[in-house]
Parts: structure tokens; sequence; C-alpha cells
């Protein structure tokens, strides 16, 4: 998979792609995150990329010719699946979405800033919109390493225990259990036997019913959608 983002601010995403389990992904040659400087792409040689918002009011918007001039010279290169737009008013991410978008072969995430893109970018280049929350961020770098994030980790072959994703919470629309490690009591804390037991029709029964205890008491929408 290929996955190129724009955005102004590159530096904002040196590090969530060179650590753990993306860094070893594009290691392995599974995915390639390649981010792309949206000021080498600028009108002018001041690197501007942004101006005011036409009608008035504040804060500055990122203008359509360096955008469009990024993906044209993306798009040169390779067919997009998608063209993302990271958006507070986007669909919002779910597990869903990030089960489909991981079987893509390539896709292009913009990333906003200050008060977003010229409008004319999302009626005529993007492709989909995604928020990752009902909450306003500086820019959509942070939203676009979490949409990345919960992609690549289920690609084939990004995960050492590739059924490690299956259990992920939301991947049956329910929360996952509880789970515990060693020592089996620390304190007086003791780990529930069940999990002790080696029986694991016993261990997988009490798992599910824990995802559904857990699932009811913090997110019963999940068990109405």
């Amino acid at each position: 998979m290929q996955i190129d983002i724009i955005t102004c601010v590159p530096a904002l995403l040196n590090s969530p792609f060179s650590h753990s389990i993306l860094q070893r992904a594009q290691d392995k040659g599974i995915v390639r995150v390649q981010v792309h400087n949206l000021r080498e792409y600028a009108v002018n040689k001041h690197g501007q990329v942004d101006d005011y918002a036409f009608g008035g009011g504040a804060g500055m918007v990122l203008m359509i010719e360096p955008i469009v001039r990024c993906i044209e010279s993306l798009q040169s290169q390779r067919k997009y699946n998608e063209i993302i737009y990271m958006s507070p008013d986007g669909e919002l991410l779910t597990q869903k979405i990030a089960n489909r978008l991981s079987l893509l072969e390539n896709m292009i995430i913009l990333c906003g800033h200050y008060k977003g893109v010229d409008e004319r970018v999302r009626e005529h280049l993007i492709t989909r919109e995604i928020s990752i929350g009902d909450y306003v961020l500086s820019g959509g770098e942070l939203a676009a390493a979490v949409l990345a994030d919960s992609i690549i980790r289920l690609i084939p072959g990004v995960l050492s225990n590739e059924t490690s994703a299956l259990s992920d919470s939301f991947q049956d629309d329910l929360v996952a259990p509880p789970v515990y490690t060693r020592p089996a009591e620390f304190g007086g804390w003791k780990v529930p036997e069940v999990l002790l037991s080696g029986n694991q029709k016993l261990i997988d029964d009490w798992r599910e019913e824990q995802s559904v205890n857990r699932t009811q008491e913090r997110r019963p929408g999940l068990l109405s959608s």
C-alpha cells in the first residue's frame, strides 16, 4: 500500500511513522508512507500556501493552487483509490471504515490547517472526508496519523500475530475484554481464575461475556447500531 500525506507542516508527522508497528511495516515493504511538503508547490518563492478568506473573517485558508499542483504531481505517478481530506465535519472514523480502507492500494491524505482548505478542493478533488471526532485540532496532521495507524495495522503481515487485530475493540461491534499479565497476584489484586485455568473454551466464553458486559456499560450505542 502507498499512503501519500500532503501537509504544510511535515515535521509534525516525523515521529508517528518512525517507531513501533508503523516503522516495522515500512521496513518490511508492506506499506510506503510519504509525507509531501505543500510549500514545495507554493505559488511564489516565499513558499506561500495560504491566504485570507474572501468575505473576511479570522484565520487563513490553504490555497487551491498548491494543493492541485501536488495532487496532480502524485497522480502522474500512480492511480489513487481515494483522496481523503481530514475534516472535523467528515464522516466519523470507525473500525469498519478502517477495515475497508486497508484493502486499497494507494491513497492520498490531505491535511487541512488554519481555517481549512479552499472549498473547491473539497468539491472537485476530494473523494472522501473523514473526521476522528467532534472536536477541532490545529491541523489535520495528527488526525492523518491516527487514520494511517488504524489502516496499516490491519494489513496482512504488519502485526506479528495477525489474529491480534481481529480481537481489537469494535471489530465485532463490541469493546475488548479486560486483559491481564504476570504476576498473577500483586498486592492482593488477583487475575481472574478462569484465565489461569488452561481451559480455552471457558476463557473464550468469559472474554465474550466480559466484552458484552463492558459494551453495555460503556458504549451501549454499539449494541443498537
